[in-house]
């Protein structure tokens, strides 16, 4: 049996997602942010020695990394569903989507988050003005205009599909999403990226999507 170690509000949630459009039987093991520093808790090294989620176990075997549990998954127990062949055009590009979500997409979004959390951190009142002042000027110089490098980088990919790694729904886009929706919570996704936020009601309309909300519960990136 499959074990999703499963942090709340993390990457984790496209993992129990993936396992309910491939129909896998798996079991959640539920971890829970502290409250003040939003880290997961030391309890997740007992199963990976970076106390990162996701990490999924299955038998003897531990995978860590989303990109690496998604294709595992997907390889293993997907039939050829989801995700091409190996050695074709289609791989490489699904390939491509799985190392970019993490790869590219995230790191402005985390740079994003760090300096919102600088900018309304307590500091001593002379110091104030200052840690703001640089928190935001990074931000408006650098962060938000490679978040909206990506934005813009993205929405042209969906020009003549819906989907990301092709004509059909795939693990790309299951990968894509905790970025996407991250974009949307902090990082300028708005209206006027209407491919990508069709792109977001089509996920989020899925049974398979639903189903993986309701088992792994709250999940809010804003």
């Amino acid at each position: 049996m499959i074990v999703v170690h499963h942090l709340n509000n993390s990457r984790s949630q496209r993992i129990l997602w993936l396992l309910e459009e491939l129909g896998v039987p798996y079991e959640i093991k539920r971890y829970q942010r502290d409250p003040k520093t939003m880290l997961a808790p030391p309890e997740l090294r007992a199963v990976h020695p970076l106390g990162k989620s996701p990490v999924i176990t299955d038998g003897k075997l531990t995978v860590a990394e989303s990109g690496a549990i998604v294709e595992y998954l997907a390889d293993r127990y997907g039939a050829g569903v989801l995700i091409p062949a190996h050695g074709t055009p289609e791989r490489l590009r699904c390939n491509y989507w799985l190392h970019y979500a993490e790869g590219s997409a995230m790191p402005p979004l985390l740079l994003k988050l760090v300096f919102q959390r600088v900018e309304r951190a307590p500091m001593p009142f002379f110091a104030k003005p200052i840690g703001k002042g640089i928190a935001r000027k990074v931000q408006h110089d650098f962060v938000d205009p490679q978040l909206a490098l990506h934005l813009d980088y993205l929405e042209s990919r969906l020009q003549n599909s819906d989907w990301f790694g092709g004509t059909t729904f795939s693990v790309a886009d299951i990968q894509l999403s905790f970025p996407l929706e991250a974009f949307a919570a902090r990082g300028g996704l708005d209206e006027t990226r209407p491919k990508l936020c069709a792109f977001l009601q089509r996920i989020h309309s899925r049974p398979g999507y639903q189903r993986a909300l309701q088992r792994g519960g709250e999940y809010l990136l804003g």
